[in-house]
């Protein structure tokens, strides 16, 4: 777990929210693993790290590729996908959000 996972994972527990699951699988035919999911609310959370660092995991052109297709098989299956830079965790914007997500059904 990266330092930005765990901090959003503390902020879900200070707000308390239900602990969610960690490394989801919510495409059975595919290796994509969520960083969390409240599988009960259908909500798939993604921390994307390392966002001002060029040519790395999710800013290369096959970074974001993947990212891409990985949202869209997600969608397309039911699932409500929510991604977050490290500064949405840093300042809140995130936990905000994740919690109007959980609110809405």
């Amino acid at each position: 777990m990266t330092d930005l996972e765990a901090l959003l994972l503390w902020q879900l527990k200070d707000a308390g929210l239900p602990e969610p699951t960690v490394q989801f699988k919510a495409i059975a035919d595919r290796r994509y693993r969520w960083d969390f999911a409240y599988p009960d609310y259908r909500l798939l959370i993604e921390v994307q790290g390392g966002t001002w660092v060029a040519n790395t995991g999710h800013t290369s052109g096959r970074g974001v590729a993947r990212d891409c297709e990985k949202a869209n098989l997600a969608t397309v299956n039911g699932w409500r996908v929510l991604l977050f830079t490290g500064d949405m965790v840093k300042d809140g914007t995130a936990l905000d959000t994740i919690i109007k997500a959980m609110e809405a059904g």
